[in-house]
C-alpha cells in the first residue's frame, strides 16, 4: 500500500454541540453528511464525531471520550494562535513548545477539549513564514 495521507479520524464524544462550539471557536466548520452525521472539517481533513454510547458501526472496540490525543496544523502564527485560544477563553495546557513534524520543525501550544481529548496546535516556519 502507499498511503497518501489522512482523510478523517473519529472522536467519540459527550455531547455534540458542545465539542461543535469548542472547535468551531478554533476555526474548524462544523459539517453534516450522510445520514445526519456531524464532523469537524479542517482543511481537506475532518474528524468524525460519535456520540458516546450511541457510537457508529464498525467503531473502535472501547471508543471512549478524552481518549484523543492529535496535532491540527495551522497557517496562524503562535502568537495568533494563542490570541485567538485567550479571546475564547481557552486554556493552554503547555506550550509553546518547540516541537518535530512530519516535515519538520513546529512550534506547539496544547489545549483540552470539553472531553479532555489533548489537541496540539502547531504552526510550522515554512507555512507562517517566520
Amino acid at each position: 500500500m502507499e498511503f497518501t495521507g489522512i482523510d478523517h479520524f473519529v472522536l467519540t464524544v459527550e455531547d455534540i454541540e458542545e465539542t461543535c462550539a469548542f472547535y468551531s471557536a478554533l476555526g474548524a466548520e462544523i459539517v453534516t453528511y450522510g445520514e445526519g452525521r456531524t464532523a469537524l472539517q479542517f482543511g481537506e481533513q475532518k474528524i468524525n464525531l460519535h456520540p458516546a454510547g450511541d457510537e457508529f458501526e464498525p467503531k473502535a472496540v472501547s471508543p471512549t471520550p478524552g481518549a484523543g490525543d492529535f496535532c491540527v496544523l495551522t497557517a496562524l502564527s503562535i502568537d495568533a494562535v494563542e490570541e485567538r485560544l485567550r479571546d475564547a477563553g481557552v486554556a493552554v495546557v503547555e506550550g509553546p513548545v518547540a516541537r518535530t513534524g512530519t516535515t519538520g520543525p513546529i512550534t506547539s501550544v496544547y489545549v483540552r477539549d470539553p472531553d479532555g481529548n489533548l489537541v496540539e496546535l502547531a504552526a510550522s516556519a515554512a507555512q507562517t513564514g517566520e
